[in-house]
């Protein structure tokens, strides 16, 4: 099944390092956030802020990168590709985990190319707490792209599958706290995020950048971000095998 899962990987990678233009423009929306909106938290906060803003931009990266992922394998389905697919003797978990694997390396490199621009408007982190919140958005990665595919599967239609995506992703990306913390929100609205894993891994990457690596908090972000990740790869691990057996 490795030798399948290396086989789909390398192929998908291939189609995806071929459209530029999306892998641009996948990134910019973050890196403009990032630009436009950090230096005002700069004045009202310090220069610290950029520990917990650039965090908050890497959830709004994934969500947007790996949360719409699916959009690919809709495509796949309309002209016929998935059927090819089906034929081939490679197991229908590594069609899944071969394309999940492609999208956690691309939101690593759009992840790093964001970690860059914050270093140049005064980021500061440690080498450590960086490869921590990097390992952190591994798992992360996985959880939405496993999710995004199985979602599409179901609906196998692009104009369905692009605003129910967008419903989904912005109420997360808020109550993730990735652009205003949720410390400040009322009781009910705090309770609510708290039952969402992503305020886990931002709080936890936003320790792992800060330099507290035996905090409770950053221990929360990991545990909860690998627990989501089994789940999501067995919900879309099941979806895969039944919408393509």
């Amino acid at each position: 099944m490795l030798r399948d899962i290396w086989l789909i990987f390398t192929h998908q990678l291939r189609l995806t390092m071929g459209s530029k233009a999306g892998l641009v423009f996948g990134v910019l929306q973050p890196v403009l956030n990032l630009a436009l909106f950090g230096p005002l938290l700069t004045t009202y906060i310090g220069p610290g802020s950029w520990q917990v803003f650039v965090p908050g931009v890497l959830m709004q990266l994934a969500l947007l990168s790996s949360g719409l992922a699916g959009f690919g394998i809709v495509f796949d389905a309309r002209f016929g590709v998935l059927e090819r697919q089906r034929v081939t003797p490679a197991s229908r978990i590594a069609l899944l985990l071969g394309r999940v694997f492609t999208n956690v390396v691309v939101l690593l490199g759009q992840s790093a190319l964001v970690v860059a621009v914050g270093f140049a408007f005064g980021l500061r982190v440690p080498p450590a707490g960086l490869a921590i919140g990097a390992a952190l958005l591994v798992p992360l990665a996985v959880s939405l792209a496993a999710l995004s595919y199985a979602f599409a599967l179901v609906l196998r239609r692009q104009e369905v599958f692009a605003p129910m995506a967008s419903t989904f992703i912005v109420p997360m990306l808020l109550l993730s706290g990735a652009l205003l913390p949720m410390s400040a929100a009322p009781g009910w609205l705090d309770a609510i995020s708290r039952a969402t894993p992503f305020r886990y891994v931002v709080e936890g990457m936003r320790a792992a950048f800060a330099g507290h690596y035996a905090s409770g908090t950053l221990a929360a972000g990991a545990g909860v971000s690998l627990a989501f990740a089994v789940a999501a790869v067995t919900v879309g691990t099941r979806t895969f095998i039944r919408r393509h057996a």
